[in-house]
């Protein structure tokens, strides 16, 4: 297979393994060019990119952007808070006004889940969501598997939890979707107010009790607590929150084998992960970062391809 089933990428539930598979074996091949000297190849040189964040973003835009970079695409970054936006415009008019400047492709956040399968059938280029809501988030997925892929060299019969907020997570959705689809077993941890009603249709495990789920598991991807998100109180405190589920060496000596450590970032150090942990020789945190950049240039690679079929 040399090309992708879909001329975006809204999420992982519409990718198919195969797609995955030829997103690693691109990402490959760039992770060995951002290693090189010279870290730049004129792939995207006459494609322009309008990276379009509704909501703050550091590590997944400076991603983007670096990727965009390195393939010689020209770049538009838009940010909500300085725009028309702020005085009422609409999603679709803002997306078609920066689309008249000749735009290709768009790199969008969004807080609303679906905005990026909305937008793919109102205008007329390639939508690359960048998290939308509580939904998706699929090159953090992609990244995620990738990385435990170069740890482990396959996903197949893989055991990987996912600990932490799982009810606020578009991170959590789009890996669940993904690592099933490479042949992982997958668990979710965490309080009961925290994990949705629905996880159990998708195939998961449910788990209460961190040691216990490390126990059980290969890898482990810890997730933060989205206070942004939460209109109300799903555990008594931090603190608390902390003692349940804060993964501690003291976790990982309890243990009779070594597993992987993964966070998507940002890191709450000292709540749901310790300094020590995640700066450990088990902790694969830093390769996720890496590997972002070589995964968005695979993605982005493949969708221009597709323009010109």
């Amino acid at each position: 297979m040399t090309r992708l089933s879909s001329n975006h990428l809204l999420g992982l539930k519409e990718l198919t393994p195969d797609d995955i598979e030829l997103i690693f074996e691109t990402a490959d091949n760039f992770k060995a060019i951002l290693n090189r000297p010279i870290k730049k190849v004129p792939s995207l040189r006459d494609i322009t990119i309008a990276n379009v964040f509704f909501e703050n973003s550091t590590r997944t835009k400076i991603s983007f952007e670096l990727a965009e970079k390195r393939l010689s695409a020209d770049i538009v970054n838009f940010s909500s808070a300085s725009s028309s936006v702020s005085k009422g415009e609409t999603l679709i008019d803002t997306v078609n006004n920066i689309l008249s400047m000749k735009v290709d492709m768009v790199v969008m956040r969004h807080p609303a889940p679906g905005a990026s399968l909305f937008l793919s059938k109102n205008v007329n280029a390639q939508i690359i969501n960048a998290g939308d809501g509580t939904h998706e988030h699929p090159t953090q997925a992609l990244l995620d598997a990738y990385s435990i892929r170069e740890e482990h060299s396959t996903l197949k019969g893989k055991k990987v939890v996912i600990v932490g907020d799982i009810l606020h997570s578009r991170v959590a959705l789009s890996n669940i979707y993904c690592l099933q689809k490479l042949g992982a077993e997958v668990a979710v941890c965490g309080p009961s107010t925290l994990i949705p009603k629905f996880i159990g249709a998708l195939g998961v495990k449910v788990m209460h009790n961190l040691q216990e789920a490390i126990e059980w598991c290969d890898v482990a991807n810890m997730l933060r607590i989205q206070m942004e998100r939460q209109q109300t109180k799903y555990f008594p405190s931090l603190r608390e929150y902390t003692m349940q589920y804060g993964l501690t060496m003291k976790h990982l000596n309890a243990l009779n084998k070594e597993i992987t450590i993964m966070h998507p970032g940002p890191i709450n150090r000292g709540v749901e992960i310790s300094s020590e942990v995640a700066d450990s020789g088990q902790s694969i945190i830093l390769n996720q970062v890496e590997n972002g950049v070589a995964i968005r240039m695979a993605v982005l690679y493949l969708l221009a391809a597709q323009r010109e079929s």
